[in-house]
């Protein structure tokens, strides 16, 4: 699993003109799936979002999770983090995760997050979506199960 992790002030995705999911501060997480990842994946980057200490203290220095926080996660799938742009303009998205697969172990993993005692909104599956958010820092982070 590949996650795009941004920390935001506010976000929400809109399908058909429609916001179908908003959060205030937290995390904005942009999820791919590949072919060969499992529960074990999700369960990895689960336990790592949960207790990554990106959000300030007191003294100004990154060192509360968002747990610590009271944050929410708004979390979009995004099967285009597995495009291979390596030869041609055109990216190859073979590496990404059949559909069917992909949801669900995307639906696993929001429900893992949840678990923790996290508020987590989702965009729909599948789904054209327009993500907007204000991007807090900025702080953007690449995250990999492998």
């Amino acid at each position: 699993m590949r996650i795009v992790l941004q920390r935001a002030k506010d976000a929400k995705v809109i399908v058909n003109g429609e916001s179908v999911g908003a959060i205030e501060k937290g995390f904005v997480l942009l999820v791919g799936i590949t072919h060969d990842d499992t529960e074990a994946d999700a369960d990895y980057l689960v336990e790592k979002i949960a207790g990554l200490r990106v959000f300030e203290d007191d003294n100004g220095k990154m060192n509360l999770s968002i747990q610590d926080v009271g944050g929410a996660i708004l979390s979009v799938s995004q099967f285009t983090l597995y495009g291979d742009t390596r030869k041609g303009r055109r990216p190859n998205f073979m590496a990404a995760a059949k559909p069917e697969y992909a949801k669900k172990l995307y639906d696993y993993f929001n429900e893992k997050l949840r678990g923790k005692e996290l508020t987590v909104e989702t965009g729909i599956f599948g789904e054209m979506m327009d993500v907007q958010f204000t991007n807090d820092g900025p702080v953007t982070l690449l995250l990999e199960s492998k």
